[in-house]
């Protein structure tokens, strides 16, 4: 992974040992740099990209596992999209276009299914799923500080990129998140909504993994509503997060990318 640096914003050790800390890559002599300590994301996204040396850095949660292969994968759809756009700011394992289609594919422990259509090709996007973010520090690119909390921080990067005319992309990048099962969203979500709605009202709505961000606001509403009556079925169908990582990429056919022909 010469020239990329894969970044972690921590907060638990037994967490990242079982996921993210357990992918292949770092037994083949990738570096992983822990961030601990941070106030929000974007603080702790912002600390990865003055830590690094390596143009590309890819900001992954604890809960993420990079299947066998991933790194191969990861260099082929770097150098794809370079080919489609050289200068290109920012790519992710998750991301929602402009027409709203939802672009993976990754493995979600609390939805308890792979989701995310499968790009043929770099997806131009206008929001980002957190769980992972390569940004190219050449760009220029920083997230903004003053964006509270620890959500929509992917949204509003990417927004920065689309004002600067700036590309941003899902790149197809399967991977694991195996992430807790959320009953409804809390107040941080509806703090970090309601600033992405004063910050970029020329943009709106804007479709982000979760929501909509609308002018008004009723989008949040009819989701925490949606959330509440679906609670019940929505637990069933989560997979608890002691299931293993390596256990769950086999489960999706990823145990090693590079035999995948789905993923030559």
């Amino acid at each position: 992974m010469s020239g990329i640096l894969i970044v972690c914003p921590s907060n638990s050790d037994t967490i990242l040992a079982a996921n993210l800390a357990r992918s292949p890559l770092f037994a083949d002599g990738a570096v992983l740099h822990i961030e601990r300590g941070a106030g929000s994301g974007a603080s702790a996204c912002n600390r990865a990209l003055d830590a690094a040396t390596q143009d590309i850095v890819v900001i992954a949660h604890q809960d993420v596992f990079l299947p066998k292969g991933w790194d191969a994968l990861f260099k082929r759809r770097l150098a794809n999209l370079t080919a489609q756009d050289p200068n290109w700011a920012l790519a992710g394992a998750y991301g929602v276009a402009a027409d709203q289609r939802q672009f993976g594919p990754v493995w979600s422990s609390s939805l308890g299914q792979i989701i995310g259509l499968v790009p043929l090709q770099p997806q131009p996007v206008i929001s980002f799923d957190e769980m992972l973010l390569v940004v190219r520090r050449s760009s220029g690119l920083r997230f903004d500080e003053s964006q509270p909390g620890w959500h929509l921080y992917g949204t509003d990067i990417a927004c920065t990129a689309r004002s600067l005319g700036l590309g941003a992309y899902a790149v197809g990048l399967p991977c694991v998140h195996n992430d807790r099962f959320h009953a409804a969203l809390g107040v941080d979500f509806t703090e970090s909504y309601r600033w992405m709605q004063a910050k970029w009202p020329q943009f709106l709505p804007i479709q982000t993994p979760v929501t909509k961000i609308s002018r008004s606001g009723l989008h949040l509403l009819r989701e925490r509503w949606n959330m509440h009556k679906s609670r019940h079925l929505r637990a069933v169908d989560a997979v608890d997060t002691g299931v293993s990582a390596p256990e769950l990429a086999a489960r999706c056919g990823w145990a090693d990318l590079s035999a995948s022909a789905a993923f030559a």
